[in-house]
């Protein structure tokens, strides 16, 4: 099988179901995600977030990440029990992860105990140290820190 880094892409942070969400798109080198595609990821989004947990900042983030096939992925990671991150997963598009077809906007939740792909597994390496370095580490919590901390955009995979 041949490697190739994929694109990364910060869109900027959101706020769903009461949770602040720093955005990671990943997509191909010559196909950006569909707006489509987009939309249907983030319809689904707030059913994979957790209600708030006993005072950890409702914070996490996301990965939409767009296959080199017809899949589609939506990881949503969130900060849990001070210094634990939960994932809940959806995918489209894929029938080998029981997706009812090959449209990427058809997104289904996951129950495999996949924490993500080689791709993705860089934004969870930055997400650990960002929160470390901003909310365990100072005295004081600094969530704006938080957020504005995030992976760099570009090449994403080795």
């Amino acid at each position: 099988m041949a490697f190739r880094d994929k694109d990364l892409w910060v869109p900027g942070p959101v706020t769903v179901a009461g949770r602040e969400l720093k955005r990671y798109h990943i997509d191909q080198p010559h196909r950006r995600i569909e707006p489509e595609v987009e939309k249907a990821a983030y319809d689904l989004l707030p059913r994979l977030l957790p209600a708030a947990d006993d005072g950890t900042p409702a914070a996490g983030w996301v990965v939409l990440h767009r296959g080199a096939d017809t899949g589609a992925y939506l990881l949503a990671y969130t900060w849990v029990w001070d210094n634990v991150v939960q994932v809940r997963i959806a995918a489209a598009g894929q029938p080998a992860l029981d997706c009812p077809d090959d449209d990427p906007t058809h997104f289904v939740e996951q129950h495999r105990p996949w924490i993500g792909c080689i791709w993705e597994l860089g934004v969870l390496e930055h997400e650990r140290a960002a929160w470390a370095r901003h909310v365990l580490a100072p005295e004081r919590p600094d969530l704006a820190g938080w957020r504005a901390d995030t992976r760099a955009e570009g090449p994403v995979g080795r």
